[in-house]
């Protein structure tokens, strides 16, 4: 406990200069007494504390006083600021820890290290709140050289070629102002800018990627948290999204609910089963989210729905049927 107490006392007095005893005392939660002790301690362990007396008086560190984590070479030191996700310590309970454990490891950075290291940690987003789709997905494997190229590319601010596939489209090259790398749910995803304008990519679908040397037209700092929330948001509000109404075996409804972009309504039958109102971008994603889903779902409406399910089964029927 005392060893953490004096490396906060250090850490108190890097970043806000000259304090005095009781300033300490009541930052630290202790007695002005028991930091009186702790500043002799420092003092006899070689860190140079040292006091100045009268009105504006208190206690500081030698100027350019610097700790530094041994051996800490920079991606090392990217992987602990990125490693402590705010969902991972909301979810075990060691928020006010990280920040402390955070904050220590920032401030031990050797000097040459820490800008850069901070500024590349802003640029990750490790599991936001949401996917594209509000849905959980399948991790997928990228080629670890696209991967270190667009991620070097997003770090350093430059413009990004990447070869991409869009869905149902011929692969092109196109090139893009990387703002940062989100992940979500096992799906990495680039947010960039094209000629000023937002995209999104899925890291999964760029088949080559080329860092340029020309600097990255985009803002020196960025918030990945509300970027992505307000892309995620655009992503649901376009396309033709659907309604449905549906009867389902309640054992399934996460699977349903995984892959709708929302619940509109929810009620229990008498029968046990459920309905449900729920939303899906298109019809192609409505009639693929039902057809998964089998006898234990049925479509109440719309009526084109329903006839889309009907024929299919009756074609996968017909193809099963006996044979003469």
């Amino acid at each position: 406990m005392r060893a953490d107490r004096l490396v906060s006392l250090v850490l108190l007095l890097r970043q806000r200069g000259r304090l005095t005893a009781d300033a300490l005392a009541r930052e630290l939660e202790v007695s002005t007494r028991t930091v009186l002790r702790d500043i002799e301690a420092l003092s006899a362990a070689g860190v140079p504390v040292y006091a100045e007396r009268g009105r504006h008086g208190g206690f500081a560190l030698l100027p350019g006083f610097q700790t530094e984590l041994t051996g800490l070479n920079h991606d090392e030191a990217l992987a602990l600021l990125v490693a402590g996700t705010r969902r991972g310590a909301q979810v075990f309970g060691l928020g006010s820890a990280l920040a402390s454990a955070m904050l220590k490891v920032v401030d031990a950075l050797p000097e040459s290290y820490r800008a850069t290291a901070g500024d590349a940690a802003q640029r990750l987003l490790i599991d936001p709140e949401t996917d594209l789709l509000s849905r959980r997905l399948v991790a997928e494997e990228v080629p670890d050289g696209i991967v270190t190229e667009i991620r070097r590319a997003v770090f350093a601010g430059h413009k990004l070629r990447i070869h991409y596939a869009a869905v149902d489209q011929t692969p092109t090259w196109r090139t893009v102002d990387p703002i940062g790398l989100v992940t979500a749910r096992g799906q990495g995803y680039l947010l960039a800018t094209r000629s000023g304008a937002d995209r999104t990519y899925r890291l999964s679908r760029v088949l080559a990627a080329e860092e340029l040397p020309e600097p990255a037209q985009r803002p020196d700092r960025v918030d990945l948290d509300r970027a992505w929330q307000e892309r995620s948001t655009r992503f649901r509000m376009g396309g033709d999204r659907v309604t449905v109404l549906v009867r389902l075996a309640p054992a399934r409804r996460e699977d349903l609910v995984s892959t709708a972009l929302t619940v509109r309504a929810e009620e229990a039958e008498a029968d046990g089963r459920l309905r449900l109102e729920v939303t899906f971008q298109d019809s192609r994603h409505a009639e693929w989210a039902l057809w998964q889903l089998a006898a234990d779902a049925e479509a109440l409406a719309p009526e084109w729905l329903r006839t889309t399910l009907r024929d299919r089964a009756a074609a996968i029927a017909a193809c099963y049927g006996a044979s003469s």
